[in-house]
């Protein structure tokens, strides 16, 4: 069995303690759609983690990284105690090479919120390997998804392959109060969401002059071409039409979208 790819909008590291609808979501689906008894690992594309060159986490027992500051004492009360997997994390680095992507091997990286916080709801019992790969600066979306796509062969095993990012990422915009949804944010998802299951691969890869409202959701990129690995992976927006399955679509504090979706 093909294991499915997943897209996961993590949100603010509050999303660790105050789920809303989203973080039951994502348990109900990995429970029904990648339980972790089926599964030899995980492996994740986090923004929290960017690098000069493309990095893969190696070490057994990565630690829990609370990298954020001014939250609840109780968030920084938190451990996500997954394992590691460094046989994983060398069939990342093989297929990478073998793909003309080479990646240094990093044996102290530890579990950043991008990666913890979001599988916190997917396998709270922790009990998956997971394994980190970086997101290299300033890559582009097309190159982002050849990393996905080089990894695809890993969900023929059992393996999750994640792309953890925002489906919208202002800071600077969020509603502490929170309320109803801004319309600015609504109408970047939506047309996101369009293309996604039109499998139009060419409107995705230039989303930054074709979507609406890409520049106010997304100041900088790297909360949302996680998206890319994800697709890649799952080989979307080529000849076949890949089956989009949306998670959830619900909006915290105003103008953060959590969009999640498997492919």
């Amino acid at each position: 069995m093909t294991t499915p790819v997943l897209f996961v909008s993590h949100g603010s590291p509050t999303f660790a303690i105050e789920s809303g609808s989203s973080g039951p979501a994502l348990t109900a689906w990995a429970q029904a759609y990648a339980p972790a008894q089926s599964l030899k690992g995980v492996v994740l594309m986090s923004p929290h983690w960017m690098s000069t060159g493309l990095a893969v986490m190696t070490q057994p027992a990565p630690p829990t990284w609370h990298d954020f500051g001014g939250f609840p004492p109780a968030l920084y009360a938190l451990q996500y105690p997954a394992p590691g997997s460094p046989e994983l994390a060398q069939e990342l680095l093989d297929l990478l090479a073998a793909a003309g992507l080479p990646a240094q091997p990093d044996a102290q990286r530890p579990f950043d919120h991008g990666a913890w916080v979001p599988m916190m709801h997917l396998y709270p019992q922790a009990n998956v390997p997971l394994v980190q790969i970086s997101l290299p600066a300033n890559a582009t979306p097309a190159q982002l998804y050849a990393i996905g796509e080089a990894l695809s062969p890993l969900r023929e095993q059992g393996v999750l392959l994640v792309g953890s990012g925002s489906m919208t990422h202002n800071l600077s915009d969020i509603r502490r109060e929170g309320g109803t949804a801004a319309p600015h944010v609504l109408a970047f998802s939506a047309w996101i969401e369009a293309q996604m299951k039109a499998g139009d691969l060419q409107a995705m890869l230039d989303y930054r002059v074709r979507a609406p409202e890409s520049a106010r959701v997304h100041p900088t990129d790297e909360h949302f071409v996680t998206i890319y690995f994800a697709l890649g992976a799952a080989h979307w927006g080529q000849t076949s039409q890949v089956p989009v399955n949306y998670i959830t679509r619900e909006v915290m504090l105003g103008t953060l979208s959590m969009d999640a979706f498997s492919l």
